[in-house]
């Protein structure tokens, strides 16, 4: 389910606020739970760890410390059950000054299932997994595949969603006694076809109905398997039009899917900067067709957002992280588009140029 932008908002109130803080030892706390896991398991590690605490030498630390660990067990304790999605929770003293104590507790639960574990105790505490969730990514579908394994999946950024694994029926290389070697091959080729058959299907099923959100779909596996697979027909139109490159692998299934993620930067990175063109190609056209349908500048902008006339905002990762965030929560409450444009490309520079701030508005306003 996609994040609500209310709640991305929330999500990235509290990042601003925990990036805000820095201890000045390695005494703050962030917690990565993923979903499923069992809390009790959580709260034996952290207490374990308040045990391994007592050896700190800095009597100040060694309190902060224990102090934050014992702040997050009792938060955890107030809970039945791990968050659908899991849990991040960090904790720490934000006092400033030695002997002040001010012991805050942060629990947040990730927009999108979080698929790992992690316990770190350092000077600032760990965000860049939640930042990570909530930037504004494209999706794409990944399929891992070979004449036994197949697996479907989401990539939302760096986050892999498992959704959909599938075995087949294809006999092994090895034909059983009293079998003619041209009926065990057609026994292979036919169920070998019924595998293929089947991916395409659950792609068909997993895939359109993401409608424009998909923006591409990446196949890997044995070179010979993936090039029969796309180029026997077992794909419709609508699906095969949103393969965006193939790749060669060594594995499938969760192994597959991260070997495929880490193969294909080039797709992605190039799938990226194509869609920032398109959108500021777009932004030009319209600027010199009408207008008064565009507004650019922080000034002109803000103007047309407070009359909810923005359609799409287009932010330049070159300003501020700050006002980025202020102008995509003016933009949010009135339902526009957010997107923020690298300066990769000549048209992000361009942008950048401009201000770093510009709008496709809804209606004329002047």
């Amino acid at each position: 389910m996609a994040i609500t932008p209310q709640e991305k908002i929330k999500i990235k109130r509290t990042i601003a606020e925990l990036k805000s803080h820095r201890a000045p030892h390695t005494e703050f706390v962030s917690v990565y739970i993923p979903a499923g896991y069992e809390l009790s398991k959580i709260i034996q590690h952290l207490a374990e760890e308040q045990g391994t605490a007592s050896n700190i030498k800095s009597a100040v630390t060694k309190k902060n410390v224990q102090g934050a660990l014992e702040k997050m067990i009792q938060h955890l304790r107030t809970l039945t059950k791990t968050p659908p999605n899991g849990l991040a929770i960090f904790t720490g003293n934000i006092a400033a000054g030695e002997g002040k104590i001010d012991m805050r507790v942060w629990s947040v639960e990730p927009p999108v299932p979080l698929n790992i574990r992690i316990y770190r105790c350092d000077k600032a505490f760990v965000t860049d997994i939640l930042e990570d969730m909530i930037m504004e990514h494209n999706v794409y579908g990944l399929v891992v595949l070979d004449k036994r394994d197949a697996m479907l999946a989401l990539l939302r950024g760096k986050t892999i969603i498992p959704l959909q694994k599938t075995h087949s029926e294809v006999p092994g290389k090895f034909k059983a006694g009293g079998q003619s070697a041209a009926r065990f091959a057609r026994l292979r080729e036919g169920a070998m076809k019924e595998h293929f058959k089947k991916i395409a299907d659950y792609m068909k099923e997993q895939f359109l109905p993401l409608g424009n959100n998909l923006k591409g779909i990446i196949i890997g596996g044995p070179g010979i398997t993936v090039h029969d697979f796309i180029n026997k027909d077992y794909l419709t139109g609508d699906i095969k039009k949103k393969v965006i490159g193939t790749k060669d692998l060594s594995y499938t299934e969760e192994w597959g899917l991260q070997e495929l993620l880490d193969r294909s930067t080039d797709l992605l990175a190039n799938e990226e900067v194509m869609d920032e063109k398109r959108i500021m190609e777009n932004f030009f056209q319209v600027f010199r067709e009408n207008p008064k349908k565009i507004a650019y500048g922080e000034k002109e902008v803000l103007k047309a957002l407070e009359m909810n006339a923005v359609d799409i905002l287009l932010l330049s990762e070159s300003i501020s992280e700050d006002k980025i965030f202020s102008l995509e929560e003016k933009a949010n409450v009135g339902g526009s588009t957010v997107k923020v444009i690298s300066t990769e490309t000549r048209e992000g520079v361009q942008l950048r140029d401009l201000g770093g701030v510009a709008a496709i508005l809804r209606f004329e306003i002047g």
